[in-house]
């Protein structure tokens, strides 16, 4: 199967730049089994959820992860102001998007940094005006990425709490807002750990959630951190030859118990996210129930692949060829998920993590 059989036109102005004030205002595109496609406001979800469905939630929180720092022996200066680049990047400036935290003693992380062909093993790397927090590259990988060890003379997270940025996508043209950091978070983000939100949950508000609890709703929590596997983007021609990274996810005894009983009832469980799809899939891998625990997933899931758990998605609108919209295709069809995808565009829905909504019905 090649990566190019999942490519789609989008016109630039489609891509969502920022939240709207509601969260709920989203439009939502519903995909009926039968292909057909329905405009829709996501505040009707509620009612498009069957009396026995069960809803599951990926409750992951977005932290700043996104840092601005200088190489040793430089300080950062901003470009002159001539320069079309100045806006967006300054002499002797170094960001380090952090992806997978693989140790807490000492504290060690696997990122991404830029300009990613000049820092090498063994450079130190320094935030904040005083280089308050210091890190060691001790490891190079291959497109930008890198292991870094940073120093324990601060505290590492209220360091980063203060230094970091929201690590918004790269289509996001533009810096972070104060206002990001309430906004590219679910309402119902309890546990710290994600660099990308689960976009999907973005649509909910305190409102919505009670009147599914209103109407019956059964609803499960896991939580699954995004890292570099969710957005890495694709550089090989056929989809078989793609790897995922590993990401860390938890499912609690309870949430486990709840999402076997429904699929021993033969109820629908509705995954909220593609995040939350691979982490239930992943689980349920070794005897088709989920099993409870901890660890790291790097399933991948694209058209062929056979649902063991998960009977409907609500998700966001992917970038082309990309690992997500493979995901959509093997749940919703190919060919139906990339005409609904034309349909969107047709109708000028607004694109990815700040934009609209899928609702992928069975």
């Amino acid at each position: 199967m090649l990566v190019a059989e999942f490519n789609y036109s989008l016109p630039a102005e489609l891509i969502a730049q920022e939240s709207l004030p509601d969260r709920a205002a989203s439009r939502l595109l519903r995909l009926q089994r039968s292909g057909g496609v329905e405009d829709c406001s996501f505040r009707e979800f509620p009612e498009m959820l069957r009396a026995d469905d069960l809803v599951v939630f990926n409750n992951t929180k977005v932290f700043p992860a996104r840092l601005y720092g200088h190489r040793s022996g430089e300080k950062a200066q901003p470009l002159s102001a001539q320069n079309p680049a100045a806006k967006d990047f300054l002499k002797g400036r170094v960001e380090v998007l952090l992806t997978r935290q693989v140790s807490q003693e000492p504290i060690e992380w696997e990122c991404l940094v830029r300009p990613g062909k000049k820092i090498g093993v063994g450079e130190r790397l320094f935030f904040g005006e005083s280089g308050e927090l210091q890190a060691e590259v001790i490891e190079r990988g291959g497109f930008g990425e890198r292991r870094i060890r940073f120093d324990l003379e601060v505290d590492f997270w209220k360091a980063l709490d203060r230094l970091g940025h929201v690590p918004l996508p790269p289509y996001i043209d533009r810096e972070d807002q104060p206002g990001d950091r309430e906004r590219y978070q679910t309402v119902y983000a309890r546990e710290r750990g994600s660099v990308a939100a689960p976009t999907a949950g973005l649509h909910f508000t305190p409102g919505v959630l009670a009147r599914m609890r209103e109407r019956g709703s059964e609803t499960a929590e896991i939580t699954l951190h995004v890292g570099l596997g969710t957005f890495q983007p694709v550089r090989v021609d056929r989809v078989e030859d793609h790897r995922l990274h590993r990401e860390s996810y938890a499912i609690s005894n309870d949430a486990a118990e709840r999402i076997n009983r429904a699929l021993d009832a033969g109820r629908r469980v509705v995954a909220v996210g593609t995040t939350t799809v691979r982490t239930l899939e992943y689980a349920a891998e070794r005897s088709g129930r989920v099993e409870a625990g901890a660890g790291e997933a790097d399933i991948f899931i694209y058209p062929g692949y056979r649902f063991r758990v998960v009977g409907a998605l609500l998700t966001n609108f992917h970038l082309p060829q990309s690992t997500l919209l493979m995901l959509v295709c093997a749940l919703g069809g190919k060919e139906r998920v990339l005409s609904a995808y034309q349909h969107a565009v047709t109708q000028k829905y607004r694109f990815y993590s700040y934009g609209d909504c899928m609702f992928l019905d069975s």
